[in-house]
Parts: C-alpha cells; sequence; structure tokens
C-alpha cells in the first residue's frame, strides 16, 4: 500500500522539495497551502509526473475547521492519512522583540506552533493504532534557531520551534504504543522565500558567514532527512531533532 502523506506549506521551499522527493519514494500527497494556488499546481504537477497522486487543499493551520477539513478532504480523496509532514512556517519580521508588533508575535506563534499541534492532533487522531487507524510518522519542520535563540531577529520564532522540540519529545512518548512515531527535523539558514517574506531578502547573504560549512542549504539538502524520519529505514527513530545546518 502506498503511504499517504500530507504536507503543510507544501506549495514551496521545503515542503515543495520534500513532496517530490516523496513523490519518488512512492508517496501519494496532499498538498497544503494557504495562498499560491499556482504555486502549488505546479509542485502538484511534478509530483503526478512521478506517479503519485496528489490533491491541493487550500487551508489555514492555526484553524481547527480548515485542519479537520485538510485531513478529512485528504483521506476521502487519497484514503487512511500515514503522515504528516508539519512545514508551514514563517518569521514575518526581523527585529528586536521591543520593536515586533504584536499581532506578528501572535501569527508567528499561531502558524508555527499551534498549526503544529492542531495538525499532530488531528493527525493522532486518524492514524493511532489504538484509535482504528493505520499507524504512520510525524515529522516537525523546527529550526536551528531553537537553540540558538536568534537575538536581534526573531526571539519569538525561535522561542515557538523549541516548543515544536519538546512537543516532538513529548508526543512521540504519547504515540510510542499507538504506531506512529514523531521526530522533526532542524534546518538552519536556507534558500527559501521566508526571508524575503518577512521583509529581508538579502539575509541569506548577510547571514551565511555564520554557516561553519561556508554555504546555505538548498531545499533539497532538507528532504531527504524528512523523508528519512517518515519511511521505514527510521522505524526505530522517534522524538528525534534531527539538525540538517551546516554545522550550525
Amino acid at each position: 500500500m502506498r503511504p499517504i502523506t500530507i504536507i503543510t506549506g507544501g506549495s514551496r521551499g521545503i515542503g515543495a522539495a520534500t513532496a517530490l522527493w516523496l513523490a519518488r519514494a512512492g508517496h501519494d500527497l496532499a498538498l497544503c497551502y494557504r495562498g499560491n494556488r499556482s504555486s502549488a499546481e505546479e509542485v502538484a504537477d511534478q509530483v503526478t509526473s512521478h506517479g503519485g497522486r496528489c490533491v491541493l487543499v487550500r487551508a489555514d493551520v492555526s484553524q481547527e475547521s480548515d485542519v479537520d477539513r485538510l485531513f478529512d478532504e485528504t483521506a476521502e480523496q487519497l484514503g487512511p492519512v500515514t503522515g504528516l509532514v508539519n512545514n508551514a512556517g514563517l518569521t514575518a519580521h526581523v527585529g528586536d522583540l521591543a520593536d515586533t508588533p504584536v499581532e506578528v508575535i501572535r501569527q508567528v506563534i499561531d502558524v508555527n506552533f499551534l498549526g503544529t499541534v492542531l495538525c499532530s492532533r488531528r493527525a493522532a487522531q486518524v492514524m493511532s493504532t489504538r484509535r482504528g487507524g493505520p499507524g504512520g510518522a510525524i515529522v516537525n519542520v523546527s529550526s536551528g534557531a531553537a537553540t540558538l535563540g536568534a537575538a536581534h531577529e526573531y526571539v519569538h520564532y525561535a522561542g515557538a520551534k523549541a516548543a515544536v522540540d519538546a512537543f516532538t519529545a513529548g508526543l512521540a512518548k504519547e504515540l510510542a504504543q499507538d504506531g506512529v512515531r514523531v521526530n522533526a527535523v532542524a534546518p538552519g539558514l536556507v534558500r527559501t522565500d521566508i526571508h524575503a517574506g518577512a521583509g529581508v531578502p538579502e539575509r541569506l547573504e548577510t547571514a551565511v558567514s555564520r554557516v561553519p560549512m561556508g554555504r546555505a542549504g538548498e531545499p533539497e539538502d532538507i528532504a531527504p532527512a524528512i523523508g528519512w524520519l517518515l519511511g521505514p529505514e527510521s522505524a526505530y527513530t522517534s522524538g528525534a531533532v534531527l539538525r540538517v545546518a551546516g554545522g550550525l
């Protein structure tokens, strides 16, 4: 049976690269996107070119009703969900906390942490073998910022990602007897549009000197780590946070 995996933030960056990696590995996919339908369609076309089925669902992962609809539509169109990649995220602003608007802080925490919690909650409900599900795996996309702190950039984002790491450890224990593994990947500086989305497209060039390996990562550097954590090769791995950050 082909794995059926939901990827949030699946229309771009790490999510898109992960979709293509998983399609080549034999997954059928549901790509959750929030705004850019055309980008999601481009990724879906590439997925189907690799022989996978793919559905697109527009949803806000910070809203319970949207999350329920995401999982329901995926199950209706593809079958029982066996994998979840909690990739949706944003920084939204770069600067000192004292200069960061409260509404931005709420948005960042809602998408990066609450969205991960709500999607994982629904995944636990439908995947848990104890509840009649098929089992499966959850991979949360954290960040190297969770341990570095991101001072003068986005400490609120770093805090949200640190919460993701703690949540990963706890949920892994909670679902260990339910046939569901829970892990995280913590990327470092990666070439995506998250920086432009925060108003600082030049950040990649200005921050790359901090990376011991001397270069920014590409989305394609992160996707294999996510794919491994979803696959049978990592069957004895749960509660791990795998850092993929060029030595940071």
